[in-house]
């Protein structure tokens, strides 16, 4: 390591968590005076908004500062990453990246850049923003840490492999490719037996390009901070059982993202700890994410990033709080199938179950029992107009939550990170007419 790369590593580190832990501070105390002098059909944020901003700024700020000698790793979200966390890989998510451009406003001009370069509009909006980052360098983010590895698991879809694969040609890196059976109803021993193999044929090649050998203890340390994280995610969304929410699935989109893409880690299971605590502060206290909640209601599918504010204030303003969807629960469900105890053989079992590797019909099991359990009087299918497998099936499950449930079901067409694909007058029209269906 040398004396420069320490003073960089060292220092721009110090002064970017200085600045972040600052910038917490003032968020938190000017929270604390919104709650007195606030006036909103929604509840204030949670108080520990602000530290999930410090936590997501510390994870940018290590692409900024990699540590000397440490790797890089890129890879999907649905990806079995525990393996890479054990050998000390900084792992950065392109899907999260895209999504904070999203929800900053800065896809369009990224997919853009994309499609200038010949990539079709018609791919997903998550790997535009991220390849027109990578071929113009632009980031809200500051900057992103050069890949020494990328992953890519076809759990979530087929186009993360030939995503992927642009990636590597790019970087000139090696890829490493989890190729997951489709679960069309039940799995069977030999599909567990073929992602464990190709689970422990990975390692070595990671291992290589880390330059260290995996220690099996380090392995079942991370995969049981995997686990307890999952766990007490899975715990707060269920909290959205009571009535009135004490949090919206708006909330819960902002504050999964430590279990996505910081799984693995001890702070990840403190925060979550943290968290639950205030929400069940606010269950005993009575406070609702909504103001006079009416209507309970599920979304389906990626969210709208770059309107989260319009359209929590828009239902919200008619006493309707979405608090529950198929897609942050993702994240919960699958938290038993961890095992610290025989991490590969859990890692086989975990990530083949994801809901966008399981058929149409299990999606829609997935919603009836949310309907069912959370007690709602509606649901929302957002039709995403760039993931294609996430939405596949939406018009006949629509349909079967409407007759089936006996609850309202609106199919609303966007795009979960490209505006140019969302028409705010036909969103508005739209959500009106359902908010009349309603009765509200």
């Amino acid at each position: 390591m040398s004396l420069w790369n320490e003073l960089r590593y060292y220092g721009g580190t110090a002064l970017g968590l200085s600045a972040l832990r600052v910038a917490r501070w003032q968020a938190e105390s000017r929270g604390r005076s919104a709650v007195r002098q606030r006036e909103s059909v929604l509840a204030p944020p949670l108080f520990i908004s602000p530290r999930t901003k410090e936590l997501i700024g510390r994870h940018y700020l290590k692409s900024r500062y990699v540590k000397p000698g440490q790797k890089v790793v890129w890879a999907t979200s649905g990806a079995p990453i525990e393996f890479l966390k054990a050998l000390d890989y900084y792992v950065l998510y392109p899907e999260n990246h895209g999504a904070v451009c999203g929800t900053m406003r800065r896809a369009e001009e990224l997919c853009s850049q994309a499609e200038n370069a010949g990539y079709s509009r018609d791919l997903c909006s998550y790997a535009r923003t991220d390849i027109g980052s990578v071929l113009s360098g632009q980031t809200p983010v500051g900057h992103l840490a050069r890949p020494d590895l990328l992953l890519a698991c076809t759990n979530i879809c087929q186009t993360v492999l030939f995503w992927y694969r642009v990636l590597a040609q790019h970087f000139g890196v090696p890829l490493v490719l989890i190729d997951t059976p489709f679960i069309y109803t039940e799995v069977s021993p030999h599909d567990i037996a073929f992602v464990k193999r190709q689970i422990e044929e990975a390692i070595p090649v990671a291992e290589k390009v880390a330059g260290r050998t995996m220690e099996a203890r380090r392995l079942e340390e991370v995969a049981l901070l995997s686990r307890e994280a999952s766990q007490l995610w899975a715990e707060i969304i269920a909290r959205g059982r009571h009535r009135p929410a004490p949090l919206s699935v708006f909330d819960q989109f902002i504050q999964m993202a430590p279990v996505v893409e910081m799984r693995g880690e001890a702070f990840t299971v403190d925060f979550y700890a943290a968290m639950l605590k205030e929400v069940e502060l606010r269950i005993a206290r009575g406070i609702g994410v909504v103001r006079n909640e009416r209507k309970r209601l599920l979304w389906d599918n990626l969210p709208i990033w770059y309107r989260l504010r319009y359209l929590a204030e828009h239902l919200g303003l008619h006493g309707i709080s979405i608090v529950a969807s198929t897609y942050t629960n993702a994240w919960g469900e699958l938290a038993e199938r961890i095992d610290s105890r025989d991490p590969i053989e859990g890692m086989a079992q975990t990530y083949i179950y994801p809901i966008l590797n399981r058929g149409a019909g299990d999606k829609l099991a997935t919603m009836k029992r949310m309907v069912a359990d959370f007690h709602l009087d509606g649901a929302i299918l957002h039709s995403d107009r760039s993931c294609k497998p996430y939405s596949i099936g939406q018009m006949d499950q629509r349909e079967r939550l409407m007759r089936e449930c006996g609850i309202p079901a609106l199919l609303l067409e966007a795009d979960h990170n490209d505006p140019r694909a969302y028409t705010e007058e036909q969103v508005a029209n739209r959500l009106d007419a359902f908010i009349e269906m309603m009765g509200v």
